[in-house]
């Protein structure tokens, strides 16, 4: 339960939750944190998820490039690998379905903005034809060269990983069209060999979809300052088009310069659960 002191943001978020025809759903890595994902946030917090990566010094934004597949594949495997484990493994929490609920009735839906790569989404019941990965998925490949634009669904590979490690201990998965190696179909740090075709796409259907909305109202949930895509997103929709933000976020709520917004510097399910509380009253 909220602490009352937030009551009248909550209040004013819950109004603009019933008063719009379209949810506009951004979200960051915050959003995962309730489901038990890893917080990545800062050197020592990463260390403490990948403890054998911290013992050799390796930097999130190290072994999180193209430079790690090529100079050891299985390393950078390794720690993907593990990610791909447990993203499959992880049940969203209860907030995820709160905002489908609010959505199914309006009558231009909602529409997904994320940075996340975990594909929690669509495992809580959001269509595939509404998410837009900027990041892209890691549950989809690529060709580590590129020797082709191909992208296609990681289904079939079950990483083996030997956590002590870090490092994958089966097969790598390969390319379908070289043979070579496939990497995830994600944008890492100095990435110049990503494949956006399938962001692009989502994004251009994002666009068209925003469009047929004319009371929407974002709701973003854990998006940070570090890597600021999704708060940038949000902030351009309130900029360009006058659209109300509300900013869930438990470390760096402020929305200075959005004269619609609401600040709620909670966690994610928290403050779902309270705005759910005040919807209606």
């Amino acid at each position: 339960m909220a602490s009352p002191i937030h009551l009248p943001d909550i209040e004013r978020a819950a109004r603009l939750v019933d008063e719009a025809d379209c949810l506009v759903i951004a979200a960051g890595a915050g959003m995962g944190i309730d489901s038990g994902l890893p917080d990545f946030r800062g050197q020592h917090g990463f260390w403490r998820a990948y403890p054998a990566l911290g013992r050799h010094g390796i930097a999130f934004t190290a072994i999180a490039s193209p430079r790690a597949f090529h100079r050891d594949p299985r390393l950078a495997w390794g720690f993907y690998g593990h990610r791909l484990a447990l993203y499959r493994d992880t049940v969203p929490h209860p907030g995820f379905a709160l905002l489908r609920d609010w959505s199914r009735d309006l009558p231009a839906g909602c529409v997904v903005f994320t940075s996340n790569v975990d594909g929690q989404f669509q495992r809580a019941g959001f269509g595939e034809d509404i998410v837009t990965e900027c990041h892209g998925s890691l549950h989809f490949l690529q060709c580590l060269e590129p020797c082709c634009d191909a992208i296609w669904p990681a289904d079939g590979f079950v990483p083996d990983v030997d956590d002590e490690r870090c490092v994958l201990r089966n097969a790598l998965p390969a390319c379908p069209h070289c043979g070579g190696i496939a990497r995830p179909n994600v944008l890492m740090f100095g990435d110049a060999d990503w494949i956006e075709a399938r962001t692009a796409a989502q994004a251009r259907r994002l666009e068209r979809q925003l469009q047929r909305a004319s009371r929407p109202v974002v709701i973003e949930i854990g998006a940070g300052q570090a890597v600021p895509t999704v708060r940038h997103f949000s902030e351009q929709l309130a900029f360009d088009g006058g659209v109300p933000v509300i900013r869930i976020n438990p470390r760096e709520p402020g929305i200075h310069g959005l004269s619609t917004g609401v600040s709620l510097p909670l966690g994610a399910l928290e403050a779902l659960r309270a705005i759910e509380s005040a919807r209606g009253n």
